[in-house]
């Protein structure tokens, strides 16, 4: 039996932001399909009515991939796609898959030679990267840095030398209640010209990007609290 195919389904970042998001073929795919997969059934439920879902949402199989959900078997998450179903895999906001745990349901698609398909859609990483004006040839991300202060300070400083080092943008993310704290750290332990870009808020009405140096920053007045952000060094 010939095996579905895997979609992987980009979600808008911010709210509003549905129109930025959502291509005519991801239109026409979710409405070619029954079954998901996501991190929030609430969120993913909105997100497929927003972008014109015209299947009743009762004859919808949704499989949560919650955090709460991932300690056990994937099996059960490639029933229909083992039966020769396609299924459309969604993330909490933007792309799956990149910098989100639907990669373990990719890796696991390939492991059982499913076929994979991403469509085009936001990921704040690369809008942030895009917007930086820093080298887009050669970049790494690092997700979160570590939550004590002192080991905190010494990878900022390691992040700014293979900055230099390798021309490479260092790009990383904190929970966005301790994106003040984050910045100050950034501030207290890197040098006054290492160039500094932050993106906050991506494709949201109040989108906020800027790209200086540390010492210009040590001058800005900035509330980042609560606000999706991506610090980039280069």
């Amino acid at each position: 039996m010939q095996k579905g195919t895997l979609y992987l389904i980009p979600v808008p970042l911010a709210d509003n932001a549905a129109a930025k998001t959502f291509t005519p073929f991801l239109v026409d795919t979710i409405n070619a399909l029954r079954c998901y997969i996501v991190e929030n059934e609430k969120t993913a439920r909105r997100f497929l009515k927003e972008a014109g879902l015209s299947r009743p949402q009762s004859e919808l199989l949704i499989h949560d991939y919650g955090k709460h959900q991932r300690n056990g078997s994937l099996k059960p998450y490639f029933t229909e796609l083992n039966a020769g179903e396609d299924v459309g895999l969604m993330s909490e906001a933007g792309c799956p898959g990149i910098a989100d745990p639907g990669a373990e349901i990719v890796a696991e698609a390939h492991k059982l030679g499913i076929r994979v398909v991403p469509l085009p859609g936001p990921s704040s990483i690369f809008l942030a990267l895009m917007a930086s004006g820093f080298n887009g040839q050669s970049f790494c991300f690092h997700g979160y840095l570590p939550i004590d202060k002192e080991q905190r300070s010494k990878r900022l400083r390691d992040l700014e030398v293979s900055a230099r080092k390798y021309r490479q943008t260092q790009m990383f993310i904190e929970t966005p209640f301790r994106n003040n704290q984050l910045l100050e750290e950034v501030c207290k332990s890197c040098r006054p010209d290492t160039q500094v870009s932050i993106a906050c808020n991506l494709t949201a009405d109040d989108e906020f990007v800027k790209t200086q140096p540390v010492a210009a920053w040590k001058k800005e007045t900035i509330d980042l609290h609560k606000k999706p952000a991506i610090f980039s060094l280069f």
